[in-house]
Order: structure tokens, then C-alpha cells, then sequence
């Protein structure tokens, strides 16, 4: 009998969900450490010197390790061994031209499918021998690499330009909408180019318009408080491995660090990334309505000693992260093991040979 066609999301969310696995530790490890380099420090702030900002040099390499580990891990989903190099290496240039976790999910992906084109390529059997560690590995590097570099890097850089010009544009209008862009701007790729450029713009003005990053402080922490919240309401829709990363994205989003959001937007990004622009946007909203004045660059509650309505500030929190963990947990369906989520036959044709060179 004719075996059921696969949908492309199949294939795509078990390359992802394989991805995710390897990349928790870098986040978890990294943003924990950094937090607690930053919370010692006595102050919102990144230490600069001592032993703390040893420390925070610790946890700030899982931080930009993370990145390349999510794009080489897709690569090695995708097209076995060979494609792992591959994708570190397009993810981590992703990171160079400030692409964040999206870019590194594009990376991983150019990534094994360069690899998955060259393998379709015949070559004489004195060669073959050398290819999965040579000739795949080296062109799947040039093809995806070059795409990053100089096809990709341009847009992203002139998309950012524009996001900050119009940013420029909207500071004189109400603080409604102004509030409700930027906690979006904030949520939608969760420390990337877009999270960047909306934190730049109210950090560079913390001196003169602290109202800004009352806002954005809040909308940081967010996403992952709010996935930690729904890992604790709804467990029934998580994973094991992702129940334990929602207590460390409980203590990243508290530290400011809206990353520990990541490995629940790359497991399930439909239903995360939609939540997590949404509640970002009402935390950031309620700050402005409220009042909430933080006089410190940062987010998260770390920052509530230099916050003006504390109370408000904590309630505009509450309120977006409510707002993302029942977003997500209406929408999630019930976390099945992957030896009962398919039938055999399924099995065999999602089933991706890892062990093959």
C-alpha cells in the first residue's frame, strides 16, 4: 500500500525539535551564569571588572554559542556529519551580521540542504572516501556561507536601519502605540536584530526618557517568564527536557535575558513566537500606561531597585507573561513521546540515520 505523504512540516519540526535538544545547555548554562554575574554585580549592569566580569565572560560565550549550535545541529539533522560544520559555521556568521536566532535557523537549513545537493552528486569512488569529511563540509561552507555573507547580511542590515529610523519617528507620538510596537518589536525574535534594535533605542535614551525602558524592561522579560509559568500551569504540553528549561527561563526573564525564551520558540515557533510578540507588547503597553520609569539600561526584575512604580512595573510582568503562558498552553497541544507519536510506518519515514559518514 502506498505509504501517506508527509506535509514539509513534519520533517522540518523534527529537525528543529533534534536542534533544540543539543542547544538547551548552551542557553541554559550560558544565561544562567551571565544572570548571575549581573545579580552579584549589585547593580542592573554588566560587570566590567573583577572576578564577576570573569564570570560573566563564562556565561556570555554559551550565550553566543547557542546560536551556532541551533544552526550546526539543524545542519546535522538535515544531511548527517557533514552538515555539522556547515551550519556552525553559516549559523555563527549569522550572528556577525546580527541575524539572530532566525538567522541561525536560516543558516542551519542552507546548511543541509547545500550539503543534501553535493551528496547528489556522483563522484568517482577514489573520491568518495573523502567527501563526507572533505568535499561536502568544505562546498557546503562555501554555498550557505556565501548566501550569509553576501546575499543575506545587506537586507538585514538596511531592515535594521529602517526599524531604527522609524522607531526615531514614532518617539514624539502617544505612548500607547508607541508601547504596543516596541514590546512587539521586543517579543517577535527574542533577543535578535528586531529585540535589538527596540532595546538600543530605549536604552540610548534612559537618561532623558526613562519611561522608555520601563517599558522594554518588561517586555524582555516576558516571553520567557512566561513560558516558565506555562511549563509550571500546563505541563501536560511539554516535553521533559522543556519543563526543566522553563525553571531556567523563569530565572533568565527575572535576570533580563529574554533568550531563555528561545528553545521553546525553535521547538514550536507557530505557537510560541505569535505568543510571545503578543505579550511583550501588553507588558511593554501597561508599563507606559502606568508610568513605569527605569532608570537603569536593562530589563527584567533585577532592575526594580531603579524602577519608578515598582508595583506597576511588576504588574505589567505579570500581565504579559500571564498573557503568553495562556496563549501557549490553549493553543499547545498535549506533549506525546516520540515513541508513541507515530505509527511504524511514520517512524520509517521520518526516521533520520545519524549513524551514516
Amino acid at each position: 500500500m502506498e505509504k501517506k505523504k508527509q506535509s514539509w512540516w513534519a520533517p522540518a519540526q523534527k529537525h528543529l525539535m533534534t536542534a533544540t535538544g543539543y542547544m538547551i545547555p548552551f542557553v541554559v548554562a550560558g544565561g544562567i551564569i551571565f544572570a548571575l554575574s549581573v545579580m552579584l554585580n549589585g547593580k542592573a549592569a554588566v560587570p566590567t571588572s573583577g572576578w564577576l566580569a570573569q564570570l560573566n565572560e563564562i556565561g556570555s560565550a554559551g550565550l553566543a554559542l547557542f546560536i551556532p549550535a541551533l544552526g550546526g545541529y539543524i545542519a546535522f539533522s538535515m544531511a548527517d556529519r557533514p552538515g555539522l560544520a556547515p551550519g556552525f559555521i553559516t549559523a555563527y556568521l549569522a550572528t556577525q551580521i546580527h541575524a539572530g536566532f532566525l538567522g541561525g535557523i536560516l543558516g542551519g537549513v542552507m546548511a543541509g540542504y547545500a550539503v543534501n545537493l553535493l551528496k547528489r552528486i556522483k563522484l568517482p569512488s577514489n573520491f568518495r572516501t573523502i567527501s563526507s569529511i572533505f568535499i561536502y563540509p568544505l562546498g557546503g561552507t562555501l554555498i550557505a556561507g556565501g548566501i550569509m555573507v553576501y546575499v543575506v547580511g545587506a537586507p538585514i542590515a538596511g531592515i535594521m536601519d529602517s526599524m531604527t529610523t522609524f522607531l526615531k519617528g514614532l518617539s514624539g507620538a502617544a505612548k500607547a502605540p508607541l508601547g504596543a510596537v516596541l514590546g512587539a518589536m521586543v517579543g517577535v525574535d527574542m533577543g535578535g536584530p528586531i529585540n535589538k534594535v527596540a532595546y538600543t533605542f530605549a536604552q540610548t535614551q534612559v537618561n532623558t526618557l526613562p519611561f522608555l525602558m520601563g517599558g522594554v524592561g518588561a517586555a524582555g522579560a516576558t516571553p520567557p517568564i512566561g513560558l516558565g509559568i506555562a511549563t509550571l500551569i500546563f505541563r501536560k504540553k511539554f516535553s521533559p527536557d522543556e519543563r526543566s528549561a522553563g525553571t531556567a527561563a523563569l530565572v533568565m526573564g527575572s535576570m533580563g535575558i529574554t533568550e531563555g525564551a528561545i528553545p521553546f520558540a525553535t521547538a514550536d515557533p507557530v505557537r510560541v513566537i505569535p505568543a510571545n510578540t503578543v505579550g511583550a507588547s501588553v507588558a511593554c503597553l501597561t508599563a507606559f500606561l502606568l508610568g513605569c520609569l527605569n532608570h537603569a539600561p536593562w530589563g527584567g526584575l533585577i532592575v526594580l531597585p531603579v524602577v519608578e512604580n515598582r508595583w506597576g512595573y511588576v504588574l505589567a510582568v505579570l500581565l504579559g507573561s500571564l498573557t503568553v503562558a495562556c496563549i501557549v498552553g490553549f493553543t499547545k497541544k498535549d506533549y506525546v513521546p516520540k515513541d508513541l507519536h507515530t505509527d511504524s510506518s511514520d517512524d520509517e519515514d521520518l526516521d533520520i540515520n545519524i549513524q551514516k559518514f
